[in-house]
Formats: structure tokens, C-alpha cells, sequence
């Protein structure tokens, strides 16, 4: 299958890359994201057999005094995108978030939940969501949280360089989510772009997130334990950790759909964490 990605450093960009190497993969300098009719004319013009587009403004806080750039790259290009895609009758992979939930409660969000974002990434990130669907061609839309690799910037790479700096962190224990192993959205992106080509009625909005759901100080003690740096951590609220754009507390994800449709199951982020440190410790030597 001929693959077109929009993307090329992001994390799970960089997985893609991995898989699929063979695929065209569209860096900065070959399309402007604020540019939706040039993000559309390259998929007109190109012979893809599916797109994906793992290419976003993910600066959360950033977003709450950039949001006219937000809007563009997360919610003007995927809508042209998606009806690129569609006029050409070719499935059309799209990455979301859990950020476009308010975090209320303790349950897991089901696809069809109630969306309610509580800042501008949030906000970008549905609109993007609404105009994908309003294409009316064959899609997926994935939403996934907390992503992680050994690319880019991320929470693992954060905590292991506090880790080695500090002897005690405080890290936020009442946002609960599932971290995410960018390889493994990769790889689910690829799976639903193949299943999408042959079962277009497959088309909806889906949830992939890591199990178990934890909180970021779970998943930073586990990422010390791993790594084997002595490094406490204190559970510390939300509220004494305050940003610029507001996060959810709940980031659960009903991912049932998901493997159901698909046979993806949600990854283990523990075995995702291993492999990750695995390989940073291989680019150290």
C-alpha cells in the first residue's frame, strides 16, 4: 500500500518511519500545516493509497496564546486533508487526543462521549475531529494520551534527566491516563489504514491508549524503577502544579472498540517503557 504521512521528527512520525520506511513522509520543508489548500494538493496530486496524518501543534500551553497557529495545523489542515483524501476515495488516518474531554469523573471515555475541551489545544484538536467527519470519506479518527519514545520531547525523557539530577521530584497524581508507546500508535495507524482500504464501513473515531491507567507519578516511580535511578517521588494535586492550559484529570480511554474492530489490543506501556530505555541506552553507547 502506498502510504503518505504528514509528518516526519514527531514521535509517532518517527515510528512510522520505522515500519514503513518506504513511505513518503512530509517534513516541515515540504508542506506548510498552516496551509490547508497546500496540504490538500499534495494528497491530490500524489498516488497514496492512504494517508495518515501524524502531524499536529502540540505545545499545549503554548497553544492558549497561539491559537490561530493551533487552529490551522490541528484543525483547517486535517479537514482538507480529509476531503483530499476523500475525493480520491483513500482511507484517511487522523491523530487525536483525550484532550478533547473535560477530565470530569472516574470512568473511561467511550468514542461517542460528550466533548467538552478544556483549553485551546483541546479545543483545535475537536475542531480538527468535526471537519475530518464532515468530509464524509472513509476515516479514522485515534485518539490516544501521555505519548512516549525515545524521540522528541516527552516524560520519559524528562523524568530521566531529573532523576539523575535530583534525589526527590514532586509529580501530579491525580491526572489519570494510560501512557502510550508512540510505536505502538504507529503500528495501530497502520493496521487500521490496511483494515480501512478493504472495510471502509469501518470508518469512526476510536480510542488507543496504554494500559493500565496511571498517574504521572505511577508512571514517573516506574520509569525510575527501570531505569534504577534513586529518585523519590511525592504525590503532589494539580493545583500545585499550575500551567497555562488546564489538564484533564481523567484521560481514561475506552478502547474496547478499538480491539473489537481492529484486533488491536491496548499496549502494555511497561513493555513499551523497557523497549524505549532500551533503545535510548543504545544511542548513549
Amino acid at each position: 500500500m502506498k502510504l503518505l504521512v504528514f509528518g516526519s521528527t514527531g514521535q509517532v512520525a518517527t515510528e512510522l518511519k520505522a515500519l514503513a520506511p518506504e513511505a513518503r513522509f512530509l517534513a516541515r520543508a515540504d508542506v506548510d500545516l498552516t496551509d490547508a489548500s497546500a496540504c490538500a494538493k499534495i494528497i491530490r496530486e500524489s498516488d497514496a493509497e492512504a494517508v495518515i496524518n501524524a502531524a499536529a501543534y502540540t505545545a499545549v500551553d503554548k497553544a492558549e496564546s497561539e491559537d490561530s497557529a493551533a487552529r490551522a495545523i490541528n484543525g483547517h489542515a486535517p479537514g482538507a486533508m480529509a476531503h483530499a483524501a476523500a475525493a480520491r476515495g483513500i482511507p484517511f488516518v487522523h491523530i487525536s487526543t483525550d484532550y478533547v474531554f473535560d477530565g470530569s469523573g472516574d470512568t473511561p471515555r467511550t468514542p461517542d462521549a460528550p466533548t467538552a475541551p478544556l483549553g485551546a489545544y483541546g479545543r483545535t484538536k475537536l475542531r480538527g475531529e468535526e471537519k475530518v467527519r464532515e468530509a464524509g470519506g472513509v476515516h479514522a479518527i485515534l485518539r490516544t494520551s501521555w505519548v512516549f519514545s525515545a524521540h522528541g520531547t516527552n516524560f520519559v525523557k524528562t523524568m530521566l534527566r531529573l532523576g539523575a539530577e535530583r534525589k526527590k521530584l514532586t509529580i501530579v497524581a491525580d491526572q489519570i491516563g494510560g501512557p502510550t508507546p508512540a510505536a505502538d500508535i504507529a503500528a495501530a495507524c497502520l493496521r487500521i489504514a490496511g483494515d480501512l482500504s478493504a472495510s471502509p464501513d469501518k470508518s469512526g473515531t476510536y480510542h488507543f491508549s496504554g494500559a493500565p491507567d496511571a498517574s504521572w507519578a505511577d508512571f514517573a516511580r516506574e520509569i525510575f524503577a527501570q531505569a534504577k535511578i534513586d529518585c523519590a517521588v511525592e504525590d503532589i494535586p494539580t493545583s500545585a502544579y499550575p500551567t497555562p492550559a488546564t489538564r484533564p484529570l481523567n484521560s481514561r480511554l475506552d478502547c474496547s472498540s478499538t480491539e473489537t474492530t481492529f484486533g488491536i489490543p491496548r499496549p502494555d506501556w511497561h513493555a513499551g517503557l523497557a523497549h524505549v530505555l532500551t533503545q535510548l541506552e543504545k544511542a548513549q553507547t
